[in-house]
């Protein structure tokens, strides 16, 4: 075999085994782990405000229902899923409520126990908090 044919074969073996071996980042929806891991994300946090009484109140009048199906059609767009939030906007379902900065981080604290929970990498997590936290101005009333 001639060094040209060697060193054509060599280079051709090294750029196939580098391209096996290189991976396409995951979209953060598929880091969330799809729908599923959104519902199981959103089914936690309905459980962290049942238990919060400092946030609690502000859910007192919500379909619940409704809240918790927006709410995961909101996660799954935010997070490049294949959904597209069909809600209310985020001003106009928080003018009358009179949301603090401290209510607002509080959800944003149960949030992340609930990611915590679910084992959701921190960088995605961090990811997910960063696209909603462009909201929160929509969100508190101060």
């Amino acid at each position: 075999m001639s060094n040209a044919l060697k060193v054509l074969l060599a280079c051709t073996l090294l750029a196939g085994g580098c391209a096996q071996s290189v991976q396409s980042p995951q979209s953060l929806y598929a880091e969330l782990g799809g729908q599923a891991g959104i519902d199981r994300i959103v089914d936690g946090l309905l459980w962290e405000i049942a238990e919060d009484a400092e946030i609690r109140a502000l859910f007192a009048d919500t379909d619940i229902q409704r809240f918790r199906n927006k709410l995961a059609e909101q996660l799954c767009a935010v997070s490049d899923g294949p959904c597209v939030y069909t809600g209310d906007s985020m001003r106009e379902t928080h003018r009358h409520l009179a949301v603090t900065s401290a209510q607002f981080n509080r959800l944003v604290d149960d949030l992340i126990r609930v990611m915590e929970r679910e084992r959701i990498a921190t960088g995605a997590q961090n990811a997910l908090l960063q696209r909603l936290a462009a909201m929160r101005g929509d969100i508190v009333a101060e």
